[in-house]
């Protein structure tokens, strides 16, 4: 019997339902990549006319991956940047933590979070592919309703997701089998054997969907029903991020990587680019890029000023200001910073409680920051605090009363010790994270926390034991490291009057945005060039503008203890990968920043350390704990190919160190 793959087309065939039990539904078998198309009599049908045609676009865009979901993102929970009490008390919760354990290890025989055999929280790419190649092949079917130019648009909108699917499993476990096109419905079981396709073979065949589909997409989305569909900026924004991706030390000529060969003896990693081609490459793709966004006239970094609620809040000092447009530069609805995002799934998981009769609401910071993420970001001198001349780095930990008038909007002056780590920080600091003794603007609340209004004035956080923010008696819903992710949690969320229940507001997570492809952009020409060059130093300082903080070689100058760092390209190479794990925390980018620079054996092999949040007074409270010790092993930078599919296609070789 041919070998027919047995997935079907789920979400088209839902609503179709009646069509397909009056069609004959072919038989199938056990699949090595599902990428054989089915049911070629529905096919027909869906290509009759436009309707039918943009539902099945309508499907392609509903496969794009989970991003922001806590349960699905391994970006948001499988690093070292994020921890949950769900570890602690076991409970099986989001996405069954199949993300959250991709921080401890893989597996080869069930793989989490698994975009192979799509399992564990994982999608099938090679289904995804599939469906893509089998719009392409079909949309020259539909009728005159379908205009040429509308035509050609869906056409490029297509091309462009299948090229993302391509990248986002390529990310993932490195070189893949391209699927170029469907193979024919009575394929041999010997040619649906695939090889995994070289790695610069699969990144040029990427970029080559890419660039075909530009010329055909438009510049700016007029139609707000529309406000996720591809366009010419998002494109070329993922362009950008793929070719930086494929030019870091991960996929750049890694000796690791390097003698992976299939059983034809054909070189998995095997490159005609050098390291500094790869580079060069990049930094082209990342300015085209960026001068594009600029010829939208829209797409700029964002200011809170203009925000649609901005007037409700305008009573706020300059300073609170300041880190609201940090803070909700990622939850404000389609912002004119956010080049391609989607909805924000995480509020739920990142409000703390303000009240003690808030206790038992359903919202709760189970994804809690560590205290990693707690030292990365800068002093208020705009530099790492274990490098300022000026920053009692040695006692951090070390709680004491608040100097009186240093932190007028973001602590609490003088009503209780507070950790020493928590002042004199730079703005993202306080955009970032909520901590005991510290400000939380919104929830119903629009000015500084000394306000004389009290109802009206920035909630107060109390995050000792038993304290409404903090481990309350008989509750689980606190941070387990005793700080908070404010950055995620929408201002405009609400609890009801009664505190009875938490009310969301609908909010984007950007997949990537203007500060995103700014600092991808430094990046590359950094990598490209012997020494930095004013070019470098320009797109960082934009960032650092914004944040309020001063250029990097006049703050490196004026107040590191390292003043030539930013000199070299080995430190400009320091500076921009902080700026990029500070400025995109908890976004899901460290993730696979640290991967694909080679650090997540470095990070990932620490502890993960908060508070003692059973602490009830600050003397107990300000202890660092241990809450877990991280091990990373090199294999884990790429996924494992299963066990399961590795015997059904033996010439899928497997990754290294399986």
């Amino acid at each position: 019997m041919k070998d027919i793959y047995k997935n079907s087309r789920d979400a088209i065939y839902r609503v179709l339902t009646p069509i397909i039990a009056a069609m004959c539904i072919l038989p199938s078998c056990d699949n090595y990549l599902d990428i054989v198309p089915d049911n070629v009599a529905t096919i027909d049908y869906l290509f009759r006319d436009r309707a039918g045609a943009e539902q099945y676009l309508t499907t392609l865009y509903s496969y794009q991956p989970f991003i922001g979901d806590p349960a699905s993102d391994p970006g948001l929970m499988g690093g070292d940047d994020t921890w949950s009490y769900i570890d602690q008390v076991g409970l099986r919760d989001l996405g069954d933590m199949a993300c959250f354990n991709l921080k401890r290890s893989q597996n080869i025989n069930s793989p989490l979070v698994n975009w192979w055999e799509g399992l564990n929280q994982g999608r099938s790419t090679f289904r995804l592919l599939r469906d893509c190649n089998i719009f392409l092949e079909n949309l020259d079917k539909v009728g005159a309703d379908l205009k040429e130019a509308e035509k050609e648009r869906w056409r490029a909108e297509a091309k462009f997701l299948k090229a993302y699917y391509h990248y986002y499993a390529l990310r993932m476990y490195g070189p893949i089998p391209l699927v170029k096109e469907n193979l024919p419905i009575d394929a041999e079981i010997a040619e649906t054997r695939v090889y995994r396709d070289k790695f610069d073979d699969c990144i040029d065949y990427i970029v080559q969907l890419i660039d075909e589909a530009v010329p055909n997409l438009p510049l700016v989305m007029t139609n707000s029903s529309e406000l996720r569909r591809i366009t010419q900026p998002i494109a070329l924004a993922i362009k950008a991020e793929i070719l930086v991706t494929a030019a870091s030390p991960l996929f750049n000529h890694n000796p690791d990587y390097e003698p992976l060969k299939d059983n034809r003896g054909i070189y998995l990693f095997e490159s005609k680019l050098s390291k500094k081609e790869k580079w060069e490459r990049a930094a082209i793709a990342c300015k085209n890029t960026i001068d594009t966004a600029k010829l939208t006239q829209q797409i700029e970094l964002y200011d809170f000023s203009k925000s649609s609620y901005y007037a409700y809040y305008a009573g706020l000092s300059d300073t609170s200001k300041l880190v609201m447009t940090l803070r909700t530069v990622v939850t404000d609805r389609w912002n004119s910073e956010i080049i391609w995002g989607t909805r924000n799934n995480c509020s739920y998981w990142t409000s703390p409680k303000f009240l003690a009769a808030q206790v038992g609401i359903s919202a709760e910071p189970r994804i809690a920051p560590t205290m990693r993420m707690v030292e990365l970001f800068y002093s208020n001198n705009g530099v790492p605090i274990e490098e300022d001349k000026y920053y009692d780095y040695d006692n951090r930990f070390k709680a004491e009363p608040a100097p009186q008038n240093q932190h007028l909007y973001m602590i609490t002056n003088g009503i209780r010790p507070i950790a020493k780590i928590n002042m004199h920080r730079e703005p993202r600091f306080y955009a970032n994270l909520g901590f005991d003794g510290g400000y939380w603007i919104g929830n119903g609340r629009n000015l500084d926390g000394d306000a004389t209004t009290v109802s009206s004035a920035a909630w107060p956080l109390y995050m000792l034991q038993g304290e409404p923010s903090g481990n309350s008696a008989g509750g689980i819903r606190y941070s387990v490291t005793g700080y908070i992710i404010k950055k995620l949690s929408h201002s405009e969320d609400m609890y009801n009057g009664a505190n009875t229940d938490y009310v969301r507001t609908v909010s984007s997570f950007p997949i990537i945005r203007l500060a995103d492809l700014y600092l991808l952009y430094a990046e590359a020409l950094n990598e490209s060039l012997d020494n930095p060059t004013p070019a470098v130093y320009e797109y960082v300082d934009l960032i650092r503008a914004r944040a309020g903080l001063e250029g990097v070689v006049k703050s490196w100058t004026d107040y590191s203890n390292n003043s030539g760092k930013p000199t070299t390209q080995s430190g400009m190479r320091d500076i921009i990968r902080q700026e990029r794990m500070i400025e995109l925390a908890f976004e899901g980018k460290r993730f696979w920043d640290i991967r694909r620079w080679l650090l997540s054996e470095t990070w990932l092999n620490k502890p993960i350390r908060g508070w003692n949040t059973l602490g009830a007074v600050p003397d107990d409270y300000y202890h660092v704990t241990t809450l877990s010790q991280l091990k990373f092993n090199k294999r884990e930078y790429l996924w494992p190919i299963s066990l399961g599919e590795s015997l059904r296609n033996p010439n899928l070789v497997q990754n290294p160190g399986r």
